[in-house]
């Protein structure tokens, strides 16, 4: 319980965190972040680390002048795609039998939910998956899986990646400092999720529709 408190407590207040974490260790925020996004991106067991909340406190971090924006959303742009393609070339090399055999380490029904998700939005899953946590780590795994083209991954893969970090980087540089939000950060949070899913609810809603006219 004292760990799940803990998490909470980092999740909903990442903001304070960094912050104080930048005070301490200066350009290290940096390595930190970089690390960070790197890891919930590139590592396909670490699918519980703070994603689209810690670019928006990231955002947020530089509005207060404390991190230089354009360098650290530069910067967290090249570990996400960094991280995806080392985690597509992992699921590459595993293949196929990842799917059949009991591994401890991997949550069979991700797997399976992300393939899914591949088998209903082809390769705009490489973009949607951004947007959507646990899916946005499993995606590039099971691409990789599935040995989807590599070019065509690629430019999906630098797309998504750009449209994430800038996004909800931007959107805590301009927003994450004003007074509502900065007294009610943990509801911010919950929102920021809440929009992440929006494409994802758009793109069924429009695949649904779709169907619905040719009453397939």
């Amino acid at each position: 319980m004292d760990f799940l408190a803990t998490a909470l407590d980092y999740f909903l207040h990442v903001d304070r965190h960094l912050f104080e974490f930048a005070t301490a260790y200066g350009i290290w925020i940096y390595a930190l972040l970089f690390l960070i996004v790197f890891l919930e991106t590139g590592v396909v067991v670490t699918p519980f680390l703070p994603g689209d909340s810690l670019l928006f406190a990231t955002g947020a971090l530089a509005a207060a002048g404390v991190i230089d924006v354009v360098a650290v959303l530069s910067l967290l742009t090249a570990a996400a795609i960094l991280g995806d393609n080392t985690n597509y070339f992992i699921g590459r090399a595993v293949g196929p039998r990842v799917f059949k055999e009991h591994n401890r380490w991997l949550k069979r029904d991700h797997l399976l939910r992300t393939q899914a998700f591949y088998v209903k939005h082809g390769g705009k899953t490489v973009i949607l998956a951004r947007f959507v946590p646990i899916v946005r780590t499993f995606a590039p795994f099971v691409a990789g899986v599935g040995r989807m083209h590599y070019p065509r991954f690629l430019v999906f893969d630098v797309g998504g990646g750009m449209l994430w970090v800038w996004g909800f980087g931007l959107l805590g540089y301009f927003f994450g400092n004003t007074p509502l939000v900065k007294d009610n950060f943990g509801l911010a949070i919950v929102a920021v999720i809440v929009l992440s899913l929006l494409p994802i609810a758009f793109e069924a809603w429009r695949v649904r529709a779709s169907r619905a006219r040719t009453g397939s």
